[in-house]
């Protein structure tokens, strides 16, 4: 870490390392759509009517054994190899090939505070999830090493908390606005109109619109090089150790251990700028051997690994 790491003084001269966030952004070309108005206008207005609900699987006679559900359509299509060191490839080729390929992921909604309590920053990171339960442990990834931190690993790396809020269809305008590129110390918090809520623990406020939120501790950071660019530090993963959570108390169950999706509606991230909902879901019970054994539907599966599989 350098010795100017949360230097607030030396930010406050040059905020470069803010300004050059939002140029590399301009390089990435996330939007596709020369006018996104114009795009957006000309689709179907929001389904307020799409309620959470369960369907069956494409499948639900299949037996051990059958593989895919789509008649081996998938065995008659080919597949291209990338190597992601190749010359003359990008880096920004692989990023956008990552989030159009992982999908869909958790969003992160990230608060923090600074040291000295003067500023507050809030963020979405869709490289987050949920890594343990006991102790419950959560991963957030930064894009950049350390020099160039966003002030939300900044933060959390001087006070070592955050809060992190899952987003809901209700407020996704709300929190994609906090990405905007604003002048350097404009409050995320005032450009969305969210609610910063009191946590019990920790400083940074967590979103009271948010149906599930977080309260976090810093657990460990750890930097990472460019294989393509030797010396050049360019992500931090962050882990999380949850200290709190905090459930609105229409989408817990009594035992306070379920969250029904159907109050949650999560917002997922796919690729370039889109998002996803969450509005439907199947049910799959895990198979028990022994069972699978009695109906007759391991006969002649019980094979041994072999070095081709």
């Amino acid at each position: 870490m350098p010795s100017n790491f949360g230097d607030k003084e030396q930010r406050k001269e040059d905020p470069s390392g803010h300004e050059q966030r939002f140029d590399h952004e301009k390089t990435v070309k996330r939007n596709p759509h020369p006018d996104f108005n114009k795009v957006e206008a000309s689709r179907p207005d929001w389904a307020d009517k799409s309620e959470w609900h369960f369907t069956k699987t494409k499948q639900p006679g299949w037996k051990l054994g059958q593989g895919s559900n789509d008649g081996g359509e998938g065995l008659r299509k080919k597949h291209v190899e990338i190597n992601p060191y190749e010359d003359g490839r990008p880096a920004v080729f692989n990023y956008k090939l990552l989030i159009s390929g992982i999908i869909p992921r958790p969003i992160g909604f990230v608060s923090t505070r600074s040291e000295d309590g003067s500023s507050t920053n809030l963020a979405p990171f869709s490289y987050t999830n949920v890594i343990n339960h006991d102790p419950p442990l959560f991963t957030i990834g930064f894009a950049g090493g350390f020099s160039n931190a966003k002030d939300t690993l900044r933060n959390l790396e001087a006070t070592k908390e955050c809060t992190i809020n899952i987003i809901s269809e209700h407020y996704i305008e709300a929190a994609n606005a906090t990405s905007i590129n604003a002048p350097y110390g404009t409050s995320e918090w005032s450009l969305s109109g969210l609610t910063p809520a009191p946590c019990t623990e920790l400083r940074p406020s967590r979103v009271q619109e948010a149906i599930f939120s977080i309260e976090g501790k810093l657990l460990s950071t750890t930097e990472f090089e460019s294989r393509a660019t030797p010396g050049k530090k360019t992500g931090v993963l962050a882990i999380i150790e949850g200290v709190r959570f905090w459930v609105r108390e229409d989408a817990i169950n009594e035992d306070r251990n379920i969250i029904d999706p159907g109050v949650l509606r999560p917002i997922s991230r796919l690729g370039g700028i889109m998002y996803g909902r969450t509005v439907e879901g199947c049910e799959i019970p895990r198979p028990d051997f022994a069972e699978k054994e009695n109906e007759g539907e391991t006969e002649g599966l019980l094979k041994p690994k072999r070095e081709d599989q």
